[in-house]
């Protein structure tokens, strides 16, 4: 039987940072829950480690293998397709290195049941009292101008679109938004927002604040991607005009 939920993880090259036992725990926790481990074309042993991990639950743990490197908007969007074709109403995905952990999964899913008129449930980095959020400065600092410029971009008053942590209801009009690739191999969390706000509507998204996520290190961003920021996001405000 096909679980109700089924939380996405792309993958690239994440051989040094896969932490196995958090995966099969959290499975063992959530009996209502699948796994789909989506590998970018990793060159590392990644495609071993992540058959490892399924081959402790082949029933409820997926490896969906892409031929080649085509960024992480794509694993993405092929992930949740794939959730949607074997019958999830709902799905997530977070990023490998559980810089969020996999609880966090839980937590998107339930402000998705909470308000039956949401359809996407948005991971928010809000640095609170009392709550875990550990970033560099740089980071930080640097989040927090694209943030800006992304919330202009999109008409939108969001804080954090570059969250690795997101849940979706696979309803009809949400899996075709999802029918055509990204523009954007890295800018895609803006471009989801943009085409489900034009396909649902602003009031079906929601931010939710995250208790933990930490900065694991080790991530493939890099300057160039920084500097081409701006013209990729000129490209999505382009094709997804906000509304005047």
């Amino acid at each position: 039987m096909t679980a109700s939920y089924q939380v996405v993880v792309p993958c690239f090259n994440e051989a040094r940072r896969l932490d196995d036992r958090a995966f099969t725990d959290f499975i063992a926790a959530h009996p209502d829950v699948d796994l789909c481990f989506v590998d970018d074309g990793s060159t590392d042993d990644t495609p071993a480690r992540l058959a490892a991990i399924a081959a402790s639950a082949p029933a409820r743990i997926s490896v969906l293998r892409l031929p080649q490197n085509t960024g992480k908007a794509e694993a993405v969007r092929r992930g949740l397709l794939e959730a949607a074709a074997t019958g999830h109403p709902i799905a997530a995905y977070l990023d490998a290195d559980l810089a969020a952990p996999l609880d966090t999964a839980m937590l998107l899913r339930d402000a998705l049941a909470e308000r039956p008129g949401l359809v996407l449930a948005i991971g928010s980095r809000v640095k609170l009292m009392g709550w875990r959020i550990s970033r560099s400065e740089r980071r930080h600092y640097l989040g927090r101008v694209f943030a800006t410029c992304a919330s202009l971009a999109l008409g939108l008053p969001i804080y954090d679109t570059q969250c690795g942590a997101k849940a979706l209801r696979l309803t009809g009009p949400v899996v075709a938004t999802l029918q055509a690739p990204f523009l954007s191999r890295w800018l895609f969390d803006v471009e989801l927002i943009a085409r489900l706000r034009d396909v649902v509507g602003a009031e079906a998204l929601r931010e939710v604040p995250l208790p933990v996520w930490e900065d694991a290190g080790g991530s493939s961003l890099r300057w160039m991607d920084f500097l081409k920021a701006p013209l990729e996001l000129w490209r999505i405000r382009r094709r997804y005009p906000a509304e005047p």
